[in-house]
C-alpha cells in the first residue's frame, strides 16, 4: 500500500519571521532556520526568535526543503522554523515515526531530482504532500523501523570510533610537541619552502580536452582530512610531460589551496598513477627535516586554533592559501626522532581505523540493501 505523505502527517512549512524578533539571548523559542542548524539526530540552538511565525511541536521530525534537500532532524523542543525547513506531525495511529524517519531519508535524491530553483533548488509543500510514502501495517513498520535503527545506531558507533580515534591522534600531537602556533616548546622554526618543495596543480582548460590520454586526478572536494574520497574522480588529458610532471607519489602531502584552507591527507597510492588539480597544493618534505604526517597534523592544528587567520583574513568570503604564502609559512620543527614516533603512532592508528572503516562499508551496504528491500 502507498499513502501521500500529507494523509499520513500534517506538513508546516517554515517562514523567516522578521529579523528584528532574533536574538541570541534565549528571548523566545529556539529558532532553526535551515539545514545548517541540524547536528546528528537534533538541532543545534543557535538563535532564539521572539516573534515566531511558524512554529514546530517537539517530536516533529524537521526536513530540509532547499539547499540541500532532504536532510532530516527531530525537534527536541517546541520551535520557530524558517523557510528552509518543514515541520511533519506524523499520525502515529496509521504510521510510525521512526519508520517515516527510515523512509524518508531514502527520499533525498527522490526529493531533490524535483527541486526548483537557479541560484538554490528547493521544493515547495505541494512537492512534499504529493511524495508516496510506502506503508505496511503498523506493526510491520515498527519491526522495519527497529531493524533500521538497530543498523544505524552500529554504523554510529563505528563513527564515533574512527572520531576517537582522531581525538587520539590529536592529543597525542599536543602532548608531544605543544603549541606550535605559539612553539611553547621552543622547535627550531623554517620557512616552509626550505623544508619542501609545493606546487599547484594542473589547471582544467576544456578547450584543451581532447580525450586522447585521460587520467584521474584528484580536485579539491577528494582530499578531506587525512583521508581521500576516491568514488567520485573526475579525468583530463595528461600528455607525457604534465604526467612526469603533476604525477602523485608515496608520501606526497595533498594541501587544500581553497575553501578550507590546509585541509590535507597523505598520499599513499591508493591508485596508480593519479594526478592533481590546481585547487591543490602537492608537497613533498625534506623528510630528513619534517614528515608528511607530522605536517598534517600541523595543517590540522593550524586550522583548528586559527592559525591561517592572518592568510584568511577577517572578512574573506572565500579562503585562499596561494603558493607563495603557502612557500612562506613559519612551520616549528621538532627532532626528527619524535616525528618518527608520531608517524609510527598515526600508522598504527591508521590500521586500526582501516578495520573499523571497512566494518563501517559493510554496515552501510547493509543499510542499503534493506532500504531497497523495504522501500524499493
Amino acid at each position: 500500500m502507498m499513502a501521500r505523505l500529507e494523509e499520513i502527517c500534517a506538513i508546516n512549512m517554515g517562514q523567516s519571521p522578521d529579523s528584528s524578533t532574533y536574538n541570541e539571548d534565549g528571548n523566545g523559542l529556539p529558532f532553526f532556520q535551515g539545514n545548517a542548524d541540524f547536528g546528528e539526530i537534533y538541532p543545534a540552538v543557535r538563535m532564539w526568535c521572539s516573534e515566531p511565525t511558524k512554529i514546530a511541536r517537539e517530536k516533529d521530525i524537521l526536513i530540509s526543503v532547499r539547499a540541500p534537500i532532504g536532510a532530516l532532524n527531530i525537534a527536541n523542543c517546541e520551535c520557530c522554523i524558517g523557510r528552509g525547513l518543514a515541520a511533519l506531525t506524523v499520525n502515529e495511529d496509521i504510521c510510525a515515526q521512526e519508520y517515516l524517519w527510515h523512509v524518508l531519508s531514502g527520499k533525498v535524491d527522490e526529493l531533490n531530482s524535483k527541486g526548483t530553483g537557479s541560484t538554490f533548488k528547493a521544493i515547495n509543500k505541494k512537492t512534499l504532500s504529493e511524495t508516496e510514502i510506502p506503508l505496511p501495517p503498523i506493526d510491520e513498520q515498527r519491526k522495519i523501523a527497529a531493524i533500521l535503527d538497530k543498523v544505524s545506531d552500529l554504523i554510529a558507533k563505528r563513527r564515533q570510533q574512527l572520531d576517537t580515534l582522531d581525538e587520539l591522534v590529536k592529543a597525542r600531537f599536543v602532548e608531544m610537541f605543544g603549541d606550535v602556533i605559539q612553539n611553547t616548546k621552543l622547535w627550531p622554526q623554517y620557512i616552509f619552502s626550505d623544508i619542501t618543495t609545493s606546487r599547484l596543480g594542473k589547471m582544467l582548460d576544456a578547450k584543451q580536452q581532447t580525450g586522447m590520454c585521460q587520467y584521474p586526478y584528484l580536485a579539491n572536494f577528494n582530499v578531506q582530512w587525512f583521508r581521500f574520497e576516491l568514488d567520485n574522480l573526475n579525468e583530463m588529458d595528461f600528455n607525457e610531460a604534465d604526467r612526469i610532471e603533476f604525477e602523485l607519489r608515496d608520501g606526497d602531502l595533498l594541501v587544500c589551496e581553497g575553501g578550507e584552507i590546509g585541509r590535507c591527507a597523505v598520499w599513499h597510492n591508493e591508485i596508480q598513477p593519479c594526478y592533481f588539480q590546481k585547487a591543490l597544493h602537492r608537497v613533498r618534505c625534506k623528510k630528513e627535516i619534517v614528515l608528511p604526517d607530522y605536517l598534517a597534523w600541523w595543517f590540522k592544528y593550524n586550522c583548528d586554533n586559527k592559525g591561517f587567520a592572518a592568510i584568511e583574513g577577517a572578512k574573506a568570503t572565500i579562503s585562499h592559501l596561494p603558493g607563495a604564502k603557502l612557500k612562506a609559512l613559519l612551520v616549528s620543527v621538532p627532532p626528527i626522532e619524535q616525528q618518527k614516533q608520531f608517524a609510527t603512532f598515526v600508522e598504527q592508528t591508521g590500521k586500526t581505523k582501516i578495520t573499523i572503516s571497512r566494518s563501517l562499508e559493510k554496515l552501510e551496504t547493509l543499510k542499503k540493501a534493506l532500504m531497497q528491500e523495504y522501500f524499493g
